[in-house]
């Protein structure tokens, strides 16, 4: 399992999926009551569903690591993963269109860096997929 190359892309993934939950991906002013407020936008001060949605992709990378014996599955729910952590991104975008004024946080490459990862596991699992098959046939 851990001297598979996926499993660590999977773990890199999933850290960096709880690591969204902690650091900002957007920060800048908002008006509430008609005063701006300084805020950051991380997944758990955003809206229930972005916080949903990061701890689904984190979860779903650590578990995958675990579905080894069935490669198959590993690859289908890992690319169901892969377009969870996009629609990740796009929901962050949207909420950053709340703010009025504000820049994008060097930590925002964490949710930027999670579906490359997620990439790299998918690709891995394939090359193992393939490497099985070649060596069925020479049986």
């Amino acid at each position: 399992m851990i001297q598979r190359i996926q499993t660590l892309w999977l773990m890199i993934a999933s850290a960096l999926a709880f690591l969204t939950l902690r650091f900002s991906f957007y920060s800048g002013n908002k008006l509430v009551n008609n005063q701006k407020v300084f805020t950051s936008l991380t997944a758990a001060s955003g809206n229930i569903f972005l916080l949903v949605l990061s701890v689904c992709v984190a979860a779903a990378a650590l578990v995958l690591i675990f579905l080894y014996k069935d490669r198959k599955m590993q690859m289908k729910l890992t690319i169901a993963t892969l377009l969870l952590s996009v629609a990740n991104i796009a929901l962050y975008y949207s909420e950053t269109k709340k703010f009025i004024e504000g820049n994008y946080d060097i930590t925002a490459l964490f949710s930027i860096a999670i579906p490359i990862f997620l990439f790299f596991a998918v690709r891995g699992i394939y090359k193992d997929e393939k490497l099985i098959k070649s060596v069925d046939r020479l049986r």
